[in-house]
């Protein structure tokens, strides 16, 4: 008995998800082994396996990559998998490609915070995380408090988003005009979004959290799914539609707020990695796992690119995505606006 053509579809659809998932995968291994021994002291892949599994390797090897490469490398993929879940989390529940953390305040809000806590308050790393995380939940909820009109409109929510990401740049900047000169110039290099220095005082947190907001998202792209077929559909197949939108937006902004905790407000990545992940697998389901691994490839190679690519000075993660991810958002404004969806 042949399966109807619905089943079939969709079986093929599955098969391309894993496929591309596979071979995303595979590119974050490979980045990752390239992190780790490229650079001014070259580590051979023999020697870099053997170091992690604690076998015998001169002194310097060990050193360069559990000190040095290592907790970068751990830090750029869990950063990018998290803006990368972020944005097809915004991007699908509201159905508007405009409507990623970095576009509508909640970076900018987890900034706010942890320049407050950095430049301002000098507090511990692990407290200007939890600082981080909690202005990116408070700028989500005033987001989104502005942006209700019996619903939350997709162009709505980012246009209030801007206006508030806007207003939120505002206050980071006063913030560094108050702080210490030495103080102030750290946070900006934080601020442009950095992997430059990071330790294992970084990965901690940050992998807690990721081992509870990454299966929490994965559990919950089915309520994307069905909150993507819109209220009244979602409700008449038995769904709670606000509790699974409250859930995915906590989640969503969570994300974000460990991300940019951890490495600052990377740009564009979580705007881009959704749209990338839906033109390779070519359908309009919900494309969480791809989005995240596309994510974590974009700032692995972005940092891969700006440390040793872009002439004799290293330049930080978040500026070779800003590169590429600012004519991407020009380009999208301005088809938007040619086929009447500016507004």
């Amino acid at each position: 008995m042949t399966a109807s053509p619905v089943v079939a579809e969709r079986r093929r659809e599955t098969r391309r998800v894993r496929v591309v998932s596979l071979i995303l995968l595979a590119l974050v291994v490979a980045l990752f082994a390239l992190s780790l021994s490229y650079g001014s002291f070259q580590i051979s892949l023999p020697d870099i396996v053997r170091s992690l599994l604690g076998q015998p390797t001169p002194p310097q090897v060990d050193y360069i990559v559990h000190t040095l490469r290592l907790p970068r490398a751990v830090v750029a993929v869990l950063v990018g998998l998290a803006f990368g879940l972020a944005g097809a989390i915004f991007q699908q529940l509201v159905r508007n490609p405009l409507a990623s953390p970095d576009v509508i305040g909640v970076t900018a809000g987890a900034s706010s915070a942890a320049v407050l806590a950095i430049a301002i308050l000098s507090v511990s790393s692990l407290t200007a995380s939890a600082m981080a995380l909690g202005g990116a939940l408070l700028t989500s909820a005033l987001v989104y408090v502005l942006s209700w009109r019996q619903g939350v409109g997709g162009y709505r929510l980012v246009l209030v988003g801007i206006g508030v990401g806007a207003a939120l740049a505002s206050v980071t900047s006063f913030l560094l005009t108050r702080a210490d000169v030495r103080t102030a110039q750290d946070s900006l290099i934080w601020l442009v979004g950095s992997l430059n220095g990071r330790t294992w005082d970084q990965v901690k947190p940050l992998s807690v959290a990721m081992l509870i907001l990454v299966p929490a998202a994965l559990i919950l792209r089915r309520a994307v799914a069905g909150l993507q077929l819109g209220d009244d559909v979602a409700k008449g197949l038995g769904m709670n539609v606000e509790r699974n939108r409250l859930a995915l937006l906590v989640v969503g902004v969570c994300l974000a707020g460990v991300a940019t905790a951890a490495a600052g407000p990377v740009a564009f990545v979580a705007f881009m990695s959704s749209p990338i992940a839906v033109r390779l697998i070519g359908t309009g389901r919900p494309t969480l796992l791809p989005a995240g691994l596309i994510g974590a490839v974009v700032v692995l190679a972005a940092d891969f690119i700006g440390a040793h690519l872009v002439g004799g000075t290293p330049y930080p993660a978040g500026v070779i995505t800003g590169v590429v991810g600012a004519p991407y958002l020009l380009w999208l404004l301005a088809t938007a606006n040619r086929t009447g969806r500016g507004g």
